[in-house]
């Protein structure tokens, strides 16, 4: 049996090693090791707690399953901290995200850090058990060690970094980039060729080349800000990559559903809509149940009060789960209604009031407004209906089970791609409004969410808008915010509770980066400076 010391980073949390696949044997013998199921592990940590399911044995010692979901904490990290979410939760840490006040004590970006090295350290592992075994499948684990490390990077800045399962290094932002830039790179020959699929396909849950170029064009469009540096050409050209595919944005809608709320819904990953996603997290109302991925999507945006469609009265979001939690700063809202006209209506009314099918808003009983911030409830601002378990083969035909939904979380989706093409061929030019080809992309988005004011060029600022309209609530708005230069630091834009106050004021450019946590901080592993 490998130590459980050997399996992870020094600086992360341990991980059991009854978490691998590994078979103990009398230690004179030989291990043998199930290669497909390290494989799935490693793919496993982005949806997963551990081994057990929803309720079973968390991967990540002294910490809950649920809190430490990797996308529920990517979730909380990049929605909580802008102008698109607030939660009034009693958890230890949400009034620090929702008042951008978090510091090296934070206990959910503990959980974040760990989840994210622990991942890296399953990659390494299997990389050193099976990395020769298959060229394929070794470039899939190496692609989701890139993208944790993406993570780690992004969120951390300088991170522990090491390929094997010996001693970690400290690196800088910059040299993280630069190893991520070269090591997807070299991977992404040996991927499967990108290839639109639904579940049905093989590879469906498995990265190709499509999601090498979009994770290769994540790192140019803000290649700036890690580095200092644009890469606006390279980022444009592995967005065009990804457009010339045959991946698709879904233009379709089925029974009533628009084809903009088919990317979020039970069956996504059957229906037209799975064309659109590159890379999806997977989830399934039986197998992979999980409290930190589409669930938490689902249940911490909704209660009681709220139904998906006028045809099933009481069918909330499609499961039994109502957290109550998770809703609309004003200024979200204000993106689809700038003149504060968003009417008190359902959910399933609210896109027709603001002439776009992406605005999923829930106003009967709510204030429009959050006068009380952090201290008051769910219906203090609108809530949110975009994530639902209810799928497109009928008006109100629901997923497999009543409490976990069947929704995949889509990772990476074409929408990303048109979006960084506009925003990188826009900035090369030195201009400030989109031309020609950039505004096409643009409007292709606002002519799928059926919204008829498509116009002749935007300006950055509005492009910043459009990347709100079309990726609200899926974990990505804080990157943008900062790339545009609208998050900490001297910044012209401020929100409703931005740094504490309810008019927003700005806060420090440090708070760009989190605070390595206190017990990551270990060895050579330096803390950011501000905190």
């Amino acid at each position: 049996m490998l130590p459980a010391a050997a399996l992870t980073l020094l600086v992360g949390m341990t991980s059991c090693t009854k978490d691998l696949d590994v078979t103990p044997i009398d230690p004179n013998l030989d291990t043998t090791v199930n290669y497909d199921g390290l494989f799935n592990k490693c793919y496993g940590n982005f949806g997963l707690q551990g081994n057990g399911g929803a309720n079973g044995d968390c991967d990540i010692d002294d910490l809950d399953g649920g809190t430490t979901g990797l996308i529920r904490q990517m979730w909380n990290s990049n929605e909580l901290t802008t102008d698109e979410a607030l939660c009034s939760w009693g958890d230890d840490g949400i009034q620090q995200f929702d008042y951008n006040t978090y510091d090296s004590s934070h206990p959910m970006m503990n959980g974040y850090f760990a989840r994210l090295t622990t991942g890296i350290s399953y990659c390494n592992h299997y990389l050193e058990m099976a990395g020769d075994s298959d060229a394929q499948k070794a470039a899939e684990i190496r692609f989701v060690r890139a993208l944790e490390y993406y993570l780690l990077m992004d969120a951390f800045g300088g991170v522990p970094f090491s390929t094997t399962l010996g001693t970690p290094t400290y690196m800088t932002r910059k040299e993280i980039y630069d190893w991520l830039v070269q090591e997807v790179t070299e991977i992404e020959p040996a991927l499967a060729d990108a290839k639109a699929k639904t579940s049905g396909d093989a590879m469906y849950g498995r990265a190709d080349k499509a999601a090498a170029w979009m994770l290769l064009m994540r790192l140019y469009l803000n290649a700036e800000v890690y580095t200092g540096t644009a890469q606006w050409a390279k980022a444009a050209e592995y967005a065009k990559k990804v457009i010339d595919s045959s991946y698709k944005l879904n233009t379709t809608g089925a029974n009533g559903w628009s084809a903009y709320q088919m990317l979020f819904m039970g069956d996504n990953g059957e229906s037209s809509a799975a064309q659109e996603c590159i890379w999806p997290v997977l989830c399934d109302g039986k197998q992979t149940t999980s409290w930190g991925v589409t669930l938490f999507l689902m249940a911490s945006t909704w209660d009681a009060d709220m139904d998906a469609t006028a045809n099933d009265p009481g069918g909330l979001n499609g499961t039994s789960e109502k957290w109550a939690g998770n809703r609309a700063r004003i200024n979200l809202v204000r993106k689809f209604f700038p003149n504060d006209d968003a009417p008190q209506v359902q959910s399933y009314d609210m896109k027709d009031y603001a002439g776009d099918d992406r605005a999923l808003f829930f106003g009967t009983g709510h204030t429009l407004d959050n006068p009380l911030g952090y201290f008051g409830d769910f219906k203090d601002g609108y809530g949110v209906a975009k994530f639902i378990n209810y799928k497109s083969t009928g008006s109100v035909v629901k997923g497999s089970d009543s409490q976990f939904p069947d929704a995949d979380f889509f990772f990476f989706r074409v929408a990303e791609a048109y979006l960084s093409y506009a925003e990188a061929i826009t900035r090369q030019s030195g201009a400030n409004v989109t031309g020609a080809e950039a505004t096409q992309y643009i409007n292709a988005l606002r002519q799928r969410a059926n919204n008829s004011d498509l116009r002749t060029a935007y300006s950055l600022n509005e492009l910043l808008d459009e990347w709100c309209r079309e990726f609200y609530f899926e974990g990505r708005r804080r990157v943008d915010l900062i790339r545009f230069g609208k998050f900490g630091g001297d910044s012209d834009y401020v929100w409703v509770w931005k740094g504490g106050a309810k008019n927003g004021r700005n806060f420090s450019a440090d708070k760009n980066v989190f605070a390595i946590p206190a017990k990551q901080l270990k060895g050579a592993i330096q803390q950011n400076p501000g905190y």
